[in-house]
C-alpha cells in the first residue's frame, strides 16, 4: 500500500515542504515579539502572539516533514511558492491582531478604541497583508490608540516585508539548501539583483546593510525631536518604504520640518538598490550619479516636486506647497507612505501626479514597490532604439544603452519583453481594481482621481490615502485592495503561475 505522500506528486511536494520552511518565519516573529508585551505590561497580548507562533510552528512542521527529502525547487516551484506562501503568511501575521483584540477586556478595549476594528477578521487580514507587502493603508483608524505590541507587530511585518519573508528565510536557512533552489526562491519573490556571485553572501549583505540603515535611521530621528518609540517604529517602517505610523495623523501629527528633512533621506535610501547601497559602503560615492536608476530615482523626484508644487501654489501658498509637494512626491516615487497632508483637498492634477509616482516606484533591487524605474528606462530606451534602427542605413548596427552600458543585440528583445509584459499586466489589473472599487465607493464624496490614487497606492505598495482606505469600507472593497498589494508586491507573474497551478498543474 502506498502511504499518503507517494500519491502526491513530486512537484506538489516540493512546493508543500518549501512552505513548510517559510511559513515558520512568522513564528519566530511572534516569539521576539513577545518581548513587548512584556515591557509594555499589555498581558492580554501574550497569549496571541503565543498562539500565532505556536500554529506557525506546527503548521510549518506538518508540511515540511512528511516531504523533507522531496527534490530541488525550479524557478516553476518558487513562483508558487512565493504566491501562495505570501498569502498563507498574511494570514497567520493577522492573528495577533485579530486575537489580541477578541481577547482584550472591555476596559483595554475602551483605552485602545481604534483595536476594536480589529476584531473583524477581514479588517486584521487587511492589516496583515498591508504590513508585509510594505504598503502601510490601514484599517487603524487612529494608530496611536493602539496597545504597543500592535504598534510594533504593524511595524515589525512591514520591516520583514521590506527585505521579504522568502528572503528572510534563505538568510536562516542559506547554509543547507542547494544553490539553485536558493535561486529560484530569491527570484520568484521579485528580487534579481545579486551584490556578489553567491546569493548566500547577497543576502547576508543585504541584510547587514538593511540593519545598519535601520539603526541609523532611529538615531537620525530620535536627534531630530522623534520620541524614542516612535523613532523606531518610524524608522523600521521608513527604511523599509513601508509607511506605518503610530501617530494619529502619520508625521503631519508632528508638524516638524527637522523630522521632515530626516525622513526624506530615509525613505530615497530605502528606494535606491542595494547593491548601489554596497558600492556607497566601499566608499564610492560616485556611484549614486553613475547609477542609472538612482540618478533617474532623483531626477524624477527633482521633476515631480517641481510640477506638484506649481499645481499646489494656488491653493497653499509657495512655501507650504515646496515644503508638502517635496515630502508627498518622494513619499509617493519610493512607495513609503508617511503622509504630511490632507491628500483628499488636493486637485485632480495633483493626485493624479502623485498617483503616476506611485505607479513608477523606485529602483529595482530596492524595497520600493511600483513597476520599477529600471523597466521604465527599458521601455523609453527601447522606443529610442526602435526609432534610431528605423532610420540608421540597412544592415547597421545600432546600439541598445543603458546607461554607459551597452546591451548585447541577443538580450534586448527578452528585457524588452520583460518589462513590457509586466508593465502591461501592472496597468490591467490595476485598471481592474479602479473598475470594481468605483461601483464599491461612494461617487458623492469620492471622484475618479481618488479611486485611481487610492488603488495605486495600493498596487504601488505605497499607503499614502485620500481616505477611502477605513474600517467603513465594504469588505469587497478591502479584499480587491488587498488583491492590488498582494500582486504588486510579487510583480503579478508568481500570482498569475498559482492561478495556472491551481487549474492546470505545475507543468
Amino acid at each position: 500500500m502506498r502511504s499518503p505522500t507517494g500519491r502526491i506528486g513530486s512537484d506538489l511536494q516540493i512546493i508543500i515542504r518549501d512552505l513548510g520552511l517559510l511559513l515558520p518565519v512568522v513564528g519566530v516573529m511572534a516569539l521576539v515579539s513577545l518581548v513587548i508585551p512584556l515591557r509594555f505590561r499589555e498581558p492580554y497580548a501574550v497569549v496571541p502572539l503565543l498562539i500565532t507562533a505556536g500554529a506557525s510552528f506546527v503548521l510549518g512542521a506538518v508540511l515540511y516533514f512528511p516531504f523533507r527529502h522531496a527534490g530541488e525547487a525550479r524557478l516553476k516551484h518558487g513562483m508558487i511558492i512565493a504566491g501562495l506562501g505570501w498569502l498563507l503568511v498574511a494570514t497567520l501575521g493577522m492573528l495577533p491582531l485579530l486575537l489580541t483584540a477578541r481577547f482584550a477586556a472591555s476596559g483595554v478595549l475602551a483605552q485602545f478604541s481604534t483595536l476594536r476594528h480589529f476584531a473583524s477578521p477581514v479588517n486584521a487580514f487587511f492589516e496583515s497583508v498591508s504590513g508585509y507587502t510594505g504598503t502601510g493603508l490601514t484599517m487603524a483608524a487612529r494608530a496611536d490608540l493602539l496597545p504597543h505590541t500592535l504598534q510594533w507587530w504593524r511595524s515589525f511585518t512591514e520591516w520583514i516585508g521590506g527585505m521579504g519573508v522568502i528572503v528572510l528565510m534563505l538568510a536562516i536557512l542559506a547554509g543547507p539548501r542547494p544553490g539553485a533552489a536558493t535561486h529560484s526562491l530569491y527570484y520568484a519573490e521579485a528580487r534579481g539583483e545579486k551584490i556578489h556571485p553567491s546569493i548566500n553572501s547577497t543576502l547576508r549583505t543585504m541584510w547587514w546593510i538593511f540593519l545598519l540603515y535601520t539603526f541609523v535611521s532611529v538615531v537620525a530621528l530620535w536627534g531630530a525631536g522623534m520620541p524614542m518609540w516612535e523613532a523606531i517604529n518610524h524608522a523600521m517602517t521608513g527604511i523599509s518604504t513601508g509607511g506605518f505610523s503610530v501617530t494619529a495623523n502619520s508625521i503631519s501629527s508632528y508638524g516638524s520640518v527637522a523630522i521632515e528633512l530626516v525622513l526624506l533621506p530615509i525613505m530615497l535610501l530605502g528606494a535606491i538598490s542595494f547593491a548601489v547601497h554596497y558600492e556607497l559602503m566601499q566608499g564610492r560615492g560616485q556611484v549614486l550619479w553613475r547609477d542609472v536608476q538612482t540618478r533617474w530615482l532623483l531626477t524624477l523626484g527633482a521633476i515631480g516636486i517641481a510640477f506638484l508644487a506649481l499645481e499646489s501654489a494656488a491653493g497653499l501658498g509657495w512655501i507650504p506647497s515646496i515644503r508638502q509637494s517635496a515630502f508627498q512626491f518622494v513619499s509617493a516615487l519610493t512607495c513609503t507612505g508617511f503622509q504630511t497632508a490632507d491628500l483628499h483637498a488636493w486637485t485632480p492634477t495633483a493626485k493624479l501626479l502623485l498617483a503616476a509616482a506611485m505607479v513608477v516606484g523606485g529602483a529595482a533591487g530596492s524595497t520600493a514597490g511600483g513597476i520599477k524605474i529600471m523597466r521604465m528606462i527599458v521601455l523609453m530606451k527601447g522606443v529610442q532604439w526602435r526609432f534610431r534602427r528605423i532610420v540608421s542605413p540597412r544592415g547597421a548596427i545600432v546600439p541598445f544603452r543603458i546607461g554607459p552600458t551597452a546591451i548585447d543585440e541577443s538580450e534586448v528583445g527578452p528585457r524588452l519583453e520583460d518589462a513590457a509584459l509586466i508593465t502591461f499586466l501592472w496597468l490591467v489589473f490595476l485598471g481592474l481594481g479602479i473598475i470594481v472599487l468605483l461601483h464599491t465607493t461612494p461617487s458623492s464624496t469620492y471622484s475618479l482621481s481618488d479611486v485611481v490614487f487610492e488603488v495605486a497606492s495600493a498596487q504601488g505598495n505605497v499607503g499614502l490615502s485620500v481616505g477611502i482606505t477605513s474600517p467603513a469600507m465594504s469588505s469587497l472593497s478591502k479584499l480587491v485592495l488587498c488583491f492590488n498589494m498582494w500582486i504588486g508586491r510579487l510583480e503579478i507573474i508568481p500570482v498569475l503561475m498559482l492561478v495556472r497551478a491551481l487549474f492546470r498543474g505545475v507543468q
